[in-house]
Parts: C-alpha cells; structure tokens; sequence
C-alpha cells in the first residue's frame, strides 16, 4: 500500500542557512508518525512543506505514490492535509460554528450559507471529541484549551485523511492532554495518518507508531516507537546522555528565605497554606492543573491579594501587595506565558534583559544606550543564549532563548527568591537541560527557588523537596529521597488523603 503522503530528499535553505538536507519521511494510513528534535532541528520547516507553507529547494513531495509538482496550503486543504499549529488560527470575533463552516465553506461569492446545517455540524464534531462547547459562542471567549479542541474540529470538519499536530497540547491540561491523545488515537483507527510534534517525550512514546528524529537539519534515525526508551532518544535528539537534561546537584541549604503561614485567599481559591523555602535550596511545586499553583506564584509577588496568613522573609513578616513591593523584597516571578507575560518579542534582547532593572540603565530616566548594551551582553554570556545580536529582537529566537531571556530579566535586580512558573514549557530537551544548570547555578549560589512545573519527572529530578498542592491548598510536603511520582499523584488527587 502506498504511503498516504512521502517526502523525498528534501533540502531547503533560508537566505543561505541550510534548515533541512535531504531529509527523507513517510507516512502510512493508520500511522501516528512523531518528528521531534531541538528547536532549529528543522521540524517546522518541514511541516510548513508537508502543508505547503514552504515549497522545498530541492526533493519531491508524493500523496498516495503520486508526486505533487507544487504543493500548495488550498491544494493541501484539497487533498485532505490538514495542519494543526501550536498557536490557534480562529477568529476570535466569529463563533466556534462560523470558524469551522469557514474550514469547510465552498462556492462563489453569492450563495447563501446554511447557518442551521453547520451549527449541526459542530455540535456533530465537537461531540465526536467528547466536548461540550457551545456552537454559538465567540471564540474569543474561550480558553486558550477549548480554542485547541475547536482547531481540531475545524481538521475533523474537513475530512482531513493527514493531520499535521504541531504541539497540540502546550496549552492544554492533564485531562485534556488525555483527551486529546484519546482523540489521537480514535483518529489512527479510523485510517488517518497523523504527523505528530511535541516535545513532551512522555506524549511521544504514548501515541506514536514511529518516531523520525530531526538533528541540525538532518534525520538521525526513523524508528519503531517501541524500539526506544528515553534515555536513547534524548541521545538521539542532542548527542548526548539523559544527565545533561537532568544535571544533579549537591549543594546544601541555609536558612529559611521564604516561610509562608496559613495564607488564604477565597478570590484566588488559595486556602491555609504553609510551607518554607531555604537559601540554596529549590522547592518543586507539584499538582494537577488547577491546584492554585500559578495562584500561589502570583500572590508571592504581589499581583493577587492574600485575605489572611503571613508571609517571612529572612525571619521577618512583610507585606506585599505589589510587585514592586515584592521587587523591593529580593522576589523575582517568571512567569508561566513567556510570550504574553514574560518577554517582549518585537523588543531586542538586550532592551529585554534589563525591564526589571531599569534604574541601572536609566539612572536619570533617560536609557544609556551603551550601559542596556553592556548589561545584555553580560546576559548572554552569563545565561548562554544564542543570539546573532543583542539588538535581535526577542521573537527571532528560539523557544528556549526567549525563555532565557526571560530568566534574564529577572536575575538583573539579583533576588534572593526566584518564582519560576513552568521554565522549561515548550523548549526542547537541549535547551531544558541548559534551563536545569542554570537553576541549579542559582541554588548554588544561594538563591532561594520555588520551581512549578507540570511535567512531574522535572520536578522529582531538580527539587530537593516537593511541596504537593490540591484543590488551593499544600496537601504534603516530601524530601527527595521520599518523592515518587506515585507519591505525588497520591497527594495530587482529590481523593488523596492528607498525610503528615
């Protein structure tokens, strides 16, 4: 049987930088396919081919062991291709049914829509995934999960026999993440071919069938998904061994920095929170999606209000109703969204890097041009970030640079407490390990570190102790040596009991 779609040697380059080289990759009816490698691997540079975005510089593309000449993205949607991005492509001012009529609308100008039909419809779909999301609601009022799920619906509506998913659930929850494999996996039996993307190896190993790994612009290996473990295809990904993602440490911690007591808040579901965080030390904060984690990160700093309880620093109660007032305490808060909260991306690295900090670079309110460029390139040195320039806008890098300079931001006014709210989300396992070191560096040195993470392997890895939240609350705390990942979804789960 033929392949339902075949890439043939190809090779493109953008203004003479080589992104792929006689890259070779099929696709079989039935088949979830994974590509996964480090940002600048090449990965979205094929997509954009295999949906027509791009045309190759060389090499061919066939469809059922037919070549296609020139693939377009209306020849694609012709054919059956259909590409899901990281970032939704809705309209956010039309309705969940308008944005996936307009998938599938056909006809010339004048002819009249059937509005009823296609409110149908969606329901149809959006029934088919196992959501209930109303057909009449604008889009931009959903949350960035339900605007993921109608995306797919827009696919579905289509017929789509390929579907291209570029990291599908960055956005999504635990129990969305599972529907949407679910959904994955429904779509496999029903003879879709299925591209799938995601740097969440865990996701990789649970749906795909085969595994193309992507290095410098060149595949490494094409392999049976259950010929692997994840040790091998970390190596495969970045030449080297699963210690470089998970560097150890083995610092030893001071005194109590941060000891937070009984801290309530009923507007952010935060309820009698108590733990405490040591100089040197990196406590993880674990829990399902919801549990009051990013609540909690966001009170720290100032940006919600805590009704009771109090917070110590270095012994002594203060309060922080502000983020300069956390600021003025030695708190710093990287945020969970980079792209919305954490960096500027039109701005360059360099005007990034020194936000926080700006009274160093602009003492007499006026930037020293020559001072933010010093202070940028002390960053880049100091963090490793691959930049071309410190006048390179933030957006021109890659997912884990922009998450660097982000981190980079923050460590100018070198706090003595660091928040760090998903760090490594949606950067590859090369630049996560480089991520790792330079938190580890931080503890070394003293800083006090709160990590949140939603990938519990990271947390076990780094944390020297796991404070476990459920339902707004600290449902336990667990050194090291006693934190499992049974352990944890123990104490994560709302039927957990609360143990000493």
């Amino acid at each position: 049987m033929p392949a339902l779609l075949e890439a043939r040697s190809i090779t493109k380059s953008f203004a003479g930088a080589r992104a792929l080289r006689a890259v070779s990759f099929d696709l079989q009816p039935g088949e979830v396919h994974a590509i996964v490698g480090e940002n600048g691997a090449g990965k979205s540079t094929l997509i954009k081919i295999l949906s027509g975005a791009e045309w190759p510089d060389s090499g061919s593309l066939a469809l059922r062991g037919r070549t296609i000449p020139a693939l377009t993205p209306p020849l694609a949607h012709a054919l059956g291709i259909a590409t899901i991005y990281q970032q939704p492509s809705l309209f956010p001012h039309l309705s969940v049914a308008e944005n996936i009529a307009i998938a599938r609308e056909r006809g010339g100008l004048w002819r009249r829509v059937q509005w009823r039909g296609w409110r149908g419809a969606a329901r149809d779909v959006l029934a088919r995934l196992g959501v209930a999301i109303d057909p009449d609601r604008d889009v931009g009022t959903l949350t960035m999960p339900e605007q993921q799920i109608v995306e797919i619906a827009k696919a579905l509506a289509t017929d789509a026999r390929i579907v291209i998913m570029d990291e599908p659930t960055s956005s999504l929850s635990g129990r969305e993440v599972e529907r949407l494999l679910a959904i994955v996996t429904r779509l496999r039996a029903e003879g879709a071919g299925i591209v799938y993307i995601s740097h969440r190896l865990d996701e990789v190993f649970s749906v795909a069938d085969r595994v193309t790994v992507l290095r410098d612009g060149e595949v490494v290996a094409t392999r049976a998904a259950a010929s692997l473990d994840r040790a091998e295809l970390i190596r495969l990904m970045v030449g080297r061994d699963l210690a470089a993602v998970f560097p150890q440490r083995s610092g030893t911690a001071g005194a109590i920095a941060l000891e937070v007591r009984r801290l309530s808040s009923r507007a952010s579901g935060l309820r009698d929170i108590s733990f405490a965080v040591r100089r040197g030390e990196i406590v993880g904060l674990a829990g399902l999606v919801g549990s009051g984690r990013t609540e909690l990160a966001e009170t720290l700093f100032g940006l919600r209000t805590a009704e009771a309880g109090e917070v110590l620093i270095d012994g002594v109660e203060v309060r922080i109703r502000r983020p300069d007032e956390a600021m003025a305490h030695g708190i710093a808060y990287v945020p969970e969204d980079r792209r919305q909260h954490g960096v500027v991306l039109p701005m360059a690295v360099a005007a990034n890097a020194t936000l926080a900090s700006l009274e160093r670079v602009a003492p007499r309110g006026l930037i020293d041009a020559a001072a933010e460029r010093r202070a940028g390139e002390g960053a880049v040195r100091e963090l490793g970030i691959r930049t071309p320039s410190v006048d390179a806008p933030v957006e021109s890098l890659s997912g884990g640079n922009q998450q660097k300079v982000a981190l980079a931001r923050w460590l100018a006014i070198e706090p003595s407490i660091l928040l760090l709210d998903e760090p490594t989300q949606g950067v590859d396992v090369g630049a996560k390990g480089e991520i790792h070191s330079i938190i580890n560096r931080l503890a070394d040195r003293g800083t006090a570190v709160v990590l949140i993470s939603s990938e519990l392997p990271e947390v076990l890895a780094i944390s020297d102790r796991v404070a476990v939240m459920r339902e707004g609350t600290i449902a336990g705390v667990l050194a090291r040596e006693d934190a499992t990942a049974d352990r944890v979804m123990e104490l994560a789960l709302p039927d957990a009991r609360r143990v000493p």
